[in-house]
């Protein structure tokens, strides 16, 4: 994504990551039907949808998906559970001995509010979860969001701001902003 965040929908570098997402979706359909017992299947997948071999003690259960994969950072002792979703064209990282709920969703691209932009835009921005981070069940994470250590993120919350460490946060965050 350039520097300024903004990359223009059908771009070369647009065809580029919609490419991506086809393969993306090709491995994680893949991967969701594994027997679960297929650790080396799962493991070959995973290391394909990343980009590298995941690292130690990293625990996912399937369903997992994935928009792009290879902007995926997972670090040691890393718990995702089912049916989580990252879109990480922009970039998430893992900290160590983060922990993820089910139904999690991780989104780091959007489209710009503005009516006449929105269907040639595309805006992004990274996500960054410290070490010994908790998720809970069905929260979810926007663009550019950063959380600290320590903190927990209560199910079924939408973070839309950064989280200081050892903090934490719950509810929805959705509130009228501004009108057009």
């Amino acid at each position: 994504m350039s520097d300024d965040n903004f990359m223009r929908i059908h771009s070369p570098e647009f065809q580029a990551m919609a490419a991506r997402v086809l393969r993306a979706t090709e491995l994680t359909s893949r991967l969701n039907v594994l027997p679960f017992d297929d650790e080396a299947g799962r493991a070959e997948l995973l290391a394909q949808l990343l980009g590298r071999p995941l690292p130690a003690r990293v625990t996912i259960y399937p369903p997992f998906f994935t928009d792009h994969g290879l902007n995926l950072e997972i670090a040691e002792r890393v718990f995702i559970n089912q049916n989580c979703t990252f879109l990480d064209y922009a970039g998430i990282r893992l900290g160590e001995g983060v922990m993820i709920g089910p139904k999690a969703t991780f989104i780091t691209l959007g489209h710009p509010v503005d009516p006449a932009q929105r269907r040639e835009w595309l805006t992004g921005a990274p996500i960054d979860v410290a070490e010994n981070v908790w998720i809970g069940a069905g929260a979810t994470i926007l663009p550019g969001v950063r959380i600290g250590r320590d903190a927990v993120v209560a199910a079924g919350a939408v973070v839309a701001d950064d989280i200081p460490p050892a903090t934490l946060v719950t509810g929805p965050k959705a509130g009228v902003r501004r009108q057009w």
